[in-house]
């Protein structure tokens, strides 16, 4: 444990010396239609000194909070550079939150300013943010709402005196906080301290997981959400550290070309993306031509090359995936490819993760093992997996009691159930309570939603599910009543039945598909429980190998066959 704690540096001093070392090395890249705009450490060191500057000279005290909403981009990063150079703490949030939740979020994160950029809808947040909090708004990316009311972001930094010196936080200095998506209930926002970052940073200068030491030069690709604890280390931090260059996707509509364009050396993401992915290929190539010309030798390299390249991986050393478990047989499909996903688990309250893959070997069905400096256990009552790592969150803000509740005994309760098999290899089973996580990475609590479904009266039963997917479905048990309707009249009402449930749903709830199971739920076949609860782990069981299927279809109402 000494020599992780030994000559610890925060990211912001691993930027100063890039700054120094390579002030014209290229850090940053933002498409721009065909052209990519790019800063160097020199150029980008400078814009971020001024912000910081004008921060200060804004009245903001060291250790205030600064919200950040926008989507991902080459301010995203300069601003978070100014409000480490300034002394100040991120408060950043998830820029398509609604109204409401955009209120809640801002009003427990204290936040003094805000930074305003790439938002694909202004009115709610206009509507969120107070007359009185102060807004700095990005320069305009074209295809991204405007943002009417603010201070604007060129003007601020154009006769702005640059911050002087390499000004450092202390370890102990609040770096972050992130608030959770707020889908088990009230946002909790997670302290992360500069240390927990160094201590990251310096596991995998011993380590070396992320295979950074071998490369010459470290290019990520930036697109899941910043405020997100994964992509907030693993790209940001991470390139921080490697002295590498991050480029940033310009919209949906460009991802893949911008992919190409960067051919990243390491790339992390979600299992929807993976989907995404395999399907794109399969649209063009069947599956079963696919394993004809794989099976050719000397066709079958240069065909996995092309593939590759034209996913924008032909780079890449080290390709992640996370959030949510990403199914096996799609691992072992893109594994045909020679592209190892290898999974990484964790969660916002442990800031560098807790296990993943190991390169040189592929368990099926785990999360690897747990990263060296950690420890982990199961707890023998519940099942839960539960977590001691260097880098543990430093609580809730705000929230002493979650926070003891959640840190005990210095273990992390992850609310996570799983088991470790006989090597090691950690295997997550599920929820300790109902709330699942989607592949998009966020928690689906499903008795809300069940709730507004039973108001139909030709549902019986219904159960939300929605592991391994990146939208719920919902599984339906027919009432009496309506086993005797004809069927188009029972899908004409539950249709607009999930019309009015998604209406007043978050959009990552957002009910794909309805299924009307064949069979009825009942303690016989063991889907009730004896008081008539739903046995969700048995339901999830009996019908999860459909669940992708049920979720890619066409169709909003589906018979069961």
């Amino acid at each position: 444990m000494k020599e992780l704690t030994e000559n610890l540096r925060t990211h912001l001093d691993y930027f100063y010396q890039w700054e120094r070392e390579k002030p014209d090395a290229v850090f940053l890249r933002q498409p721009f239609g065909e052209r990519w705009q790019t800063l160097t450490y020199k150029e980008a060191g400078l814009e971020a000194r001024k912000m910081a500057a004008a921060l200060q000279n804004l009245g903001l005290k060291k250790g205030e909070h600064i919200g950040i909403f926008s989507k991902n981009c080459y301010h995203w990063v300069l601003a978070d550079l100014a409000i480490m150079m300034g002394g100040f703490v991120s408060t950043p949030f998830y820029p398509n939150l609604s109204s409401k939740q955009s209120e809640v979020v801002l009003e427990r994160s204290d936040a003094r300013l805000v930074f305003v950029g790439k938002l694909d809808s202004w009115d709610a947040l206009d509507q969120a943010i107070p007359e009185d909090l102060p807004i700095i708004k990005f320069p305009h990316y074209e295809g991204n709402a405007r943002v009417s009311r603010g201070m604007d972001w060129d003007e601020l930094v154009e006769n702005q005196m640059s911050l002087q010196g390499e000004p450092l936080p202390e370890l102990s200095d609040t770096w972050t906080i992130l608030f959770t998506s707020g889908t088990t209930g009230i946002p909790k926002g997670v302290i992360h301290d500069y240390e927990n970052a160094a201590m990251v940073i310096r596991s995998e200068e011993l380590i070396d997981n992320l295979k950074t030491g071998e490369l010459e030069q470290t290019s990520f690709f930036s697109f899941l959400p910043l405020n997100h604890i994964a992509e907030r280390v693993a790209v940001e931090v991470a390139a921080l550290m490697s002295g590498g260059k991050i480029s940033f996707g310009e919209s949906l509509d460009t991802f893949a070309k911008n992919l190409q364009d960067t051919q990243p050396t390491l790339f992390f993401a979600v299992p929807r993306i993976w989907t995404k992915f395999y399907m794109a290929i399969l649209a063009k190539i069947p599956q079963k031509r696919l394993n004809f010309l794989l099976g050719i030798p000397g066709l079958s390299g240069l065909l996995k090359k092309r593939l590759k390249k034209a996913l924008g991986l032909s780079n890449t050393t080290m390709v992640m995936t996370g959030a949510s478990m990403t199914p096996e047989p799609l691992k072992q499909w893109y594994r045909k490819l020679d592209i190892n996903l290898r999974e990484i688990y964790g969660m916002t309250e442990c800031c560098g993760g807790f296990s993943l893959m190991p390169a040189d070997r592929h368990q099926p069905n785990t999360v690897g093992k747990v990263l060296p400096f950690c420890e982990g256990k199961i707890d023998e009552e519940t099942g839960e997996i539960l977590m001691k790592l260097p880098w543990v969150m430093k609580g809730y803000y705000k929230d002493p009691e979650l926070s003891q509740e959640v840190l005990k005994n210095g273990w992390l309760h992850s609310g996570d159930k799983g088991e470790f098999d006989k090597d090691g290899f950690l295997k997550v089973i599920g929820r300790v309570k109902d709330a699942f996580k989607t592949t998009k990475g966020v928690f689906v609590v499903p008795g809300s939603l069940e709730e507004k479904f039973m108001d139909s009266d030709i549902i019986e039963q219904v159960c939300v599910v929605g592991i391994g997917i990146s939208q719920p479905v919902a599984l339906v048990n027919l009432s009496e009543d309506a086993v005797k309707m004809p069927r188009e009249s029972i899908e004409r009402n539950l249709v607009q039945q999930l019309s009015q449930v998604n209406d007043s749903a978050a959009n990552h709830e957002t009910v794909s598909t309805m299924i009307i199971t064949k069979e009825a739920w009942g303690i016989d076949n063991h889907l009730l429980t004896p008081t008539l609860k739903l046995r969700r782990g048995a339901i999830d069981e009996r019908y999860r190998e459909r669940f992708q299927e049920w979720h890619l279809s066409d169709q909003d109402i589906i018979w069961e066959d």
